[in-house]
């Protein structure tokens, strides 16, 4: 409809707003060149208020809307597109909307056209085909259909013969339509613009002869050509049911045949076949002309629909650069696939939360005693109780009352070079020393006299004779499954020698970590130096720490919040107040 409106020259959209039950807002759609915001409305009423100048409500889904639309005082036309509306439904919109004069276009309708200033829906088809029908500027016929797509064929067919459309109205192929025929051709033989009336109605029911009277009546006086559609319904041994659920012939009255006749004799251009249409159309249009009653339509080229960049990028008319480069995963396909490997995959193979970070993190499929060790630091991770900086912090904020994210990220903040963001530092230095060839000596007076902590030494609670039991459970696996430990025995002495300056200078778990995902990197044979460097250097081993940590921080929230705990206030007791 945007589009349409764009290519009629019209300065302001024909949609005032979007009515969405529940939801309000805007909804961005393209004008032209131009991305305009529509408004959305939770309410017809809602709605209406705010547009009191809209007076066509177009309703794509069930007959109850359409109802409130029509007590709506603003609006006077009502175009119902769904298909299968209750029979007792329409007639219950019909009668009201002709006790209120109002109009119903439908059910089961494409909508209408003005040419050159509105169009209902989808009708008339693409931009393509409107511009060939010249639907962008008013012509001279007026053109009333059952069928919306025979609407389009004869859109084709009276641009090609006359100056074209000035209106176009499909008013649906049910049973029971809310507008008819005749409601059209006398509203057409009141608007000045229109010279001449197009009817194309089809078997079933008796619609026609209501136009058959008005025009013995004599209260149309404008040439009038008309086909009712149908007449091979003979040809069939019984009686056959056409598309639409009023195309059902209920008896001779109502046959193709008849209602031709009918419409003939009552002084309509009937032609003696469908192909012949045309034919007479053109005839009754050149007579018009010819009596001077028709002027020549201004010809002018319409402005071309800007084409939209999908579309575009996908016939190979334009590139385009993407803001975002993906390399872990991809939804586009059937399935989603994590590094190539498609989900329905990694159920069939058994995949765990280790293989599943193996993909995503390092986007290859390490081998099983590798995403084992992953789950294992996971498993060990997970939580420390709930004294530790990042639990207090969650606990406090869950117990504020606020939600579970805001709770989460409370306890995350905390984590950095003094709470479990150690891992990565850990690994850094113990590489860093390994491969330069540093004794255990020469590495950690070297730190001392840079005034640096050794990442992944020393410990609150533990001492060398009652060790960190998750650095034991670690040690012990990676010696029974790994390939090499290289950097976990030198992590070792570098701790036999500092538990030589003190008793709690013992590695804990950050080191273990650290030195162990060295040796998981190194010692795998999948990955290059330079690929375990920037490993290191982007932060993958906290990243672990992270993942681990928010089991228990989302845990220690939930538990706060099935306690029912109140807002936490620290004891003034425990805070040292000094001058």
């Amino acid at each position: 409809m945007l589009d349409f409106d764009f290519l009629c020259g019209r300065e302001t959209p024909s949609v005032a707003g979007i009515i969405n039950p529940g939801s309000e807002g805007f909804q961005k759609l393209f004008f032209g060149q131009e991305e305009i915001a529509i408004p959305v409305h939770g309410s017809i009423e809602a709605a209406c208020a705010a547009h009191p100048m809209a007076d066509v409500f177009i309703k794509c889904s069930a007959a109850a809307s359409s109802m409130s639309a029509l007590k709506q005082p603003t609006i006077r036309v009502v175009a119902i597109i769904a298909e299968g509306v209750p029979e007792s439904d329409t007639k219950h919109l019909i009668a009201y909307a002709r006790s209120n004069n109002k109009v119903v276009l439908g059910p089961a309708t494409v909508g209408g056209i003005q040419a050159g200033a509105f169009r209902i829906g989808d009708t008339a088809g693409t931009i393509d085909n409107i511009i060939a029908c010249k639907l962008y500027r008013p012509g001279s016929v007026g053109f009333v259909s059952k069928s919306g797509g025979m609407s389009n064929e004869l859109y084709n067919t009276i641009a090609r013969v006359t100056d074209g459309i000035y209106e176009g109205i499909a008013i649906g192929g049910d049973v029971f339509p809310g507008s008819t025929l005749s409601d059209h051709v006398l509203r057409f033989n009141n608007i000045p613009q229109v010279k001449m009336i197009v009817v194309l109605g089809e078997l079933g029911g008796r619609d026609e002869y209501s136009l058959v009277e008005a025009i013995k009546q004599g209260k149309v006086n404008k040439p009038v050509v008309a086909w009712v559609s149908g007449t091979c319904a003979r040809l069939f041994k019984s009686e056959v049911q056409f598309g639409h659920a009023g195309a059902k012939s209920g008896g001779e009255l109502e046959s193709a045949q008849a209602k031709n006749q009918a419409l003939k004799d009552a002084g309509a251009v009937v032609p003696t076949s469908f192909e012949a249409f045309e034919a007479s159309i053109k005839e009754a249009f050149d007579k018009l002309v010819e009596e001077g009653k028709i002027e020549s339509v201004k010809e002018f080229t319409p402005p071309p629909i800007p084409e939209d960049l999908n579309t575009a990028i996908k016939s190979g008319k334009v590139r385009a650069p993407t803001h975002i480069i993906s390399t872990i995963s991809d939804d586009r396909g059937e399935e989603p696939c994590y590094a190539g490997v498609p989900m329905s995959s990694i159920l069939e193979q058994g995949f765990g939360v280790g293989d599943i970070i193996s993909l995503l993190w390092f986007k290859r499929s390490l081998p099983r005693y590798c995403t084992k060790f992953i789950e294992i630091c996971i498993m060990l991770c997970a939580d420390h109780g709930p004294c530790v900086s990042g639990a207090h912090n969650t606990i406090v904020t869950a117990r504020a009352g606020k939600d579970l994210v805001s709770s989460l990220v409370s306890g995350l903040l905390t984590i950095g070079p003094r709470f479990g963001g150690a891992i990565d530092d850990a690994a850094r230095y113990f590489k860093d020393a390994y491969d330069r060839g540093l004794t255990p000596y020469e590495f950690v007076e070297s730190m001392k006299k840079k005034g640096i902590r050794v990442p992944g030494i020393g410990h609150r609670d533990k001492e060398s004779d009652n060790r960190d039991k998750r650095v034991e459970l670690l040690q012990e696996f990676a010696r029974t499954n790994f390939p090499s430990v290289k950097y976990m025995e030198y992590a070792v002495q570098v701790e036999t020698y500092t538990l030589t300056k003190a008793n709690n200078l013992v590695m804990n778990v950050d080191g273990a970590i650290g030195s162990l995902f060295l040796d998981l990197l190194a010692g795998s044979g999948m990955f290059t130096k330079p690929e375990i460097d920037e490993i290191v250097e982007i932060g993958y081993l906290n990243g672990l720490f992270v993942l681990a940590r928010s089991i228990g921080l989302i845990g220690h929230t939930f538990d706060q919040k099935r306690l029912k705990q109140p807002l936490y206030r620290h004891p003034w007791e425990d805070v040292l107040y000094t001058k």
